[in-house]
């Protein structure tokens, strides 16, 4: 979610520009803020960073750390200011974005275009001199994958747009491998492969909640065009392959018993919530009852316990 200072109004309508067409430099500061997504950033660097200490097999250089987050800020803060550019016009006709800065005339398209390529470059730059070229290349590639494959080509073209479009939010893990050892080994792949999978049933049932939205822009997300029980089997099946992947990495020699009992721990109560989900789909219930949020927010907690739970593991074998 992003917030801008801006007042509320229905969507579709665009914010009028105070008299004389100034714009607070506060607010204005705050809407360009808005532009690169602050809140799913955050998850992107819950995946970034404690894959760099399973790399270094304990604590990585301190300023590869810093530059490693700044860098990936800079390039997932392009790619969600050049999402936002492409899709103003239906963001204006959706109630949970109708309050992005495009929408509200805070950040004029021109400018949230010049914004979005100016942080793509700087990025790939500061990647390529301050941490390696290899990951300057992933994450230029992420960010093109999102606006281009993602943002242009399935978003409002098929159903599977968030399965294969999540493969640019899986790259962050890419990223935090290749810092620290400039190559990309099978542990960095096992979690870009968890997050793949989590992808889907994360975002489905949001997606759920909000499916009026999208089907009053025209965008095939999945809830919109199947019923809530097909949507369900295929967030129970998406966890299922989620959690067997995520146990991968004990047997292979890259974790040990805390991030296996975390693991297990924590994917157990996902594949709970998951069936439960699916329960309450089977037998028909519609609106709040369905509780579909109850997974949504769990699948926050999930992600960001089993990196923790990748970060702690070295100090602990």
């Amino acid at each position: 979610m992003c917030v801008t200072a801006v007042e509320s109004r229905p969507a579709g309508v665009a914010l009028t520009p105070s008299p004389g067409g100034q714009r607070p430099f506060g607010a204005r500061v705050k809407a360009f803020v808005a532009l690169t997504k602050p809140r799913i950033i955050e998850l992107l660097l819950i995946t970034t960073v404690p894959v760099m200490f399973l790399a270094a097999q304990g604590v990585p250089d301190l300023w590869l750390v810093l530059t490693t987050t700044i860098g990936g800020y800079l390039s997932a803060g392009g790619a969600n200011a050049l999402n936002m550019y492409i899709d103003r016009d239906i963001d204006a006709l959706m109630d949970r974005t109708s309050q992005r800065p495009l929408v509200t005339g805070m950040v004029s398209p021109r400018e949230c275009l010049a914004f979005g390529i100016s942080l793509a470059v700087i990025s790939t730059v500061w990647f390529g001199l301050l941490v390696n070229w290899l990951s300057a290349a992933l994450a230029l590639g992420a960010l093109l994958f999102y606006v281009v494959v993602y943002t242009m080509l399935l978003k409002r073209r098929t159903s599977q747009n968030i399965v294969w479009g999540g493969i640019a939010g899986c790259m962050p893990v890419l990223i935090g491998w290749s810092a620290v050892t400039n190559t990309v080994s099978w542990a960095a792949v096992i979690l870009f492969a968890v997050i793949f999978f989590w992808t889907p049933p994360h975002y489905w049932p949001l997606s759920m909640k909000v499916k009026e939205d999208y089907a009053r822009v025209g965008v095939p997300m999945l809830p919109v065009i199947a019923s809530n029980r097909v949507v369900a089997r295929q967030i129970v099946a998406y966890s299922w392959v989620m959690v067997a992947v995520s146990l991968l990495l004990t047997p292979l020699g890259y974790t040990g018993w805390f991030y296996t009992a975390v693991a297990l721990l924590t994917g157990g109560f996902w594949l709970w919530e998951a069936h439960a989900l699916l329960g309450r789909a089977k037998s028909g219930v519609t609106g709040t009852k369905l509780k579909e949020m109850r997974l949504f927010h769990w699948s926050i907690t999930y992600v960001s316990l089993l990196f923790v739970a990748v970060a702690v593991d070295p100090f602990l074998r």
